[in-house]
C-alpha cells in the first residue's frame, strides 16, 4: 500500500539524529505512527551510505525477539560498521528490558535509534530512569483536517468537515468507506478495543474491565466538562456498580498514558496560577469519542467541535490549558514560548445571549493577548468584535490564526 507521508514528523525526528539521542515517536495505537517509521525507513535506504535495521513488533517475522538478549543478537547480526546504522523498532514496549538494549545502542559511533511505543508510562519512566533522559519524543497524532483531506482525496468544503466530525482523523479509515457509518464504528470501535486490552487491561492486570469501558463512555459524553473522581464515582452508583475515587483516577491515568483521552489542567488566569481539582478530558480522535457516546448527535456537536479544536491547537505546537476567571471560564488557554492566546469554542453563534456568553467572557481578561471565538456559525468571515476575532471552524483548521 501507498504510504501517505507526513512530513512535519519526518522533519521532527532529523531534527534529533546524530546527538546520541534516541528518538521516540509516542501516540496511541493506529494514528500512524508504524506508517511514519515505514515512512522514514524509505528515506534513509534510498542513501547507500545507510544501513537500516528495521523490527516491527506486531508482526510474525519478528515474534522470536522477546527480550533485550534476542534484541541485542538481532541488532548485532545486521551491523555494518561501514555505515551509518538506523536502528528502527516499532512498539518496542513489546520487548522485555528493551531500555537496556538502547541504552546499549545509544552511544556506539554512527548508530541511530528511532522507536515507537503506545504507553506513556511504560516509555518515560523507563527510558527516563535507565537513560537519564537521553530521549526526545515526538508525538504523532489522528490525522488534522488537512491531513484528513488528502488521504480521503477531498477538498475543503462544509461537506468535508462535516465527515472529518463524524469519522475523525484515524489513518486507517483510508482503506474504508467513510461514508458508511457502520463500517466506520466498527473500526473506531476495533481501535479502541485494540488499545483497551494491550496497552491497559493486560499491562495492568486488570478486573474491574465493566468499570474501564462504562468511564469511557463517561468520558465521552462529558468531553470538555469539568471532571473530578467523585462525580464519576456518583456516575457509577448510578449504574448500580461503586468504585472508589482512588480507582477512578487510577483508571483515567492509564487512559491517558494509552493516548486514548488527555487531560486538561485549569489555569487561573488573574492569579496566573495551575489549579489542582477538576480537570478536563479530550479525546485522542473525535471519531473514537463519537462512537461510545450516548447521546444524540444534535445535543453532541458542541463537545465533538471542542475536542477537534483542541487537538488541531495541540497539533499547531500550543500548551493548552482551562482558563479559569473569577466569573467564568476560558475553553482555552494556549501558550508557545512567552506568546498566548485565549479560545473560545462554539457551535453556533446564533443568539445575543450566545455572543454574550462566548466574547463577555473573553472581554473579561484585561491582558492584550490575542483573542480567538471560533464557531460553525453559517456564512461567518472572519470579523472583529471590540478586539476579539471570530472565526469559522473551517478556516481555523485549514489556515489556522
Amino acid at each position: 500500500m501507498e504510504i501517505l507521508s507526513r512530513p512535519e514528523y519526518l522533519q521532527e525526528i532529523h531534527k534529533h539524529l546524530g546527538k546520541q539521542t534516541i528518538v521516540v515517536l509516542t501516540g496511541q495505537r493506529r494514528v500512524g505512527k508504524s506508517y511514519v517509521l515505514l515512512d522514514l525507513k524509505k528515506e534513509l535506504s534510498a542513501d547507500p551510505q545507510n544501513n537500516v535495521i528495521f523490527i516491527d513488533k506486531e508482526k510474525r517475522a519478528w515474534k522470536e525477539i522477546k527480550t533485550d538478549s534476542d534484541l541485542n543478537d538481532y541488532i548485532d547480526a545486521g551491523i555494518d560498521s561501514t555505515k551509518t546504522n538506523y536502528i528502527l523498532i516499532d512498539e518496542v514496549q513489546e520487548i522485555k528490558d528493551f531500555e537496556n538494549s538502547l541504552r546499549d545502542y545509544r552511544t556506539e559511533e554512527g548508530v541511530e535509534l528511532i522507536v515507537t511505543g503506545s504507553n506513556a508510562e511504560t516509555l518515560s519512566s523507563d527510558l527516563s530512569t535507565k537513560l537519564g533522559g537521553r530521549h526526545h519524543e515526538v508525538y504523532v497524532q489522528s490525522l488534522c483536517y488537512l491531513d484528513f483531506l488528502r488521504f480521503h482525496s477531498l477538498t475543503d468544503s462544509d461537506e468535508s468537515l462535516q465527515k472529518y466530525i463524524e469519522v475523525g482523523g484515524l489513518p486507517g479509515l483510508r482503506l474504508h468507506d467513510i461514508d458508511d457509518a457502520d463500517d466506520v464504528r466498527t473500526y473506531c470501535e476495533d481501535v479502541l478495543n485494540t488499545a483497551l486490552i494491550k496497552d491497559i487491561i493486560l499491562k495492568h492486570k486488570i478486573r474491574n474491565v465493566s468499570f474501564l469501558y462504562n468511564l469511557v463512555r463517561f468520558l465521552a459524553d462529558n468531553t470538555g466538562k469539568l471532571i473530578s473522581a467523585t462525580s464519576i464515582s456518583k456516575y457509577m452508583r448510578g449504574r448500580e456498580e461503586s468504585v472508589s475515587t482512588d480507582l477512578a483516577l487510577k483508571y483515567i491515568k492509564y487512559l491517558c498514558d494509552a493516548y486514548i483521552v488527555h487531560k486538561v489542567e485549569r489555569f487561573e488566569i488573574r492569579g496566573k496560577k495551575l489549579l489542582e481539582s477538576n480537570d478536563k478530558y479530550y479525546f485522542e480522535d473525535a471519531g473514537i469519542r463519537n462512537t461510545q457516546t450516548m447521546v444524540g448527535r444534535d445535543k453532541d456537536i458542541e463537545k465533538v467541535i471542542e475536542n477537534i479544536i483542541y487537538q488541531q491547537l495541540i497539533h499547531n505546537g500550543y500548551k493548552v490549558q482551562v482558563g479559569q476567571l473569577q466569573a467564568g471560564e476560558i475553553d482555552f488557554v494556549c501558550t508557545k514560548g512567552t506568546s498566548r492566546i485565549y479560545v473560545q469554542a462554539s457551535y453556533l453563534i446564533a443568539s445575543e445571549d450566545t455572543r454574550e456568553r462566548e466574547f463577555g467572557a473573553l472581554k473579561k481578561i484585561k491582558d492584550n493577548y490575542p483573542k480567538y471565538v471560533i464557531s460553525m456559525t453559517p456564512l461567518v468571515t472572519r470579523t472583529d468584535d471590540d478586539g476579539i476575532i471570530h472565526l469559522s471552524l473551517r478556516e481555523f483548521l485549514a489556515r489556522g490564526f
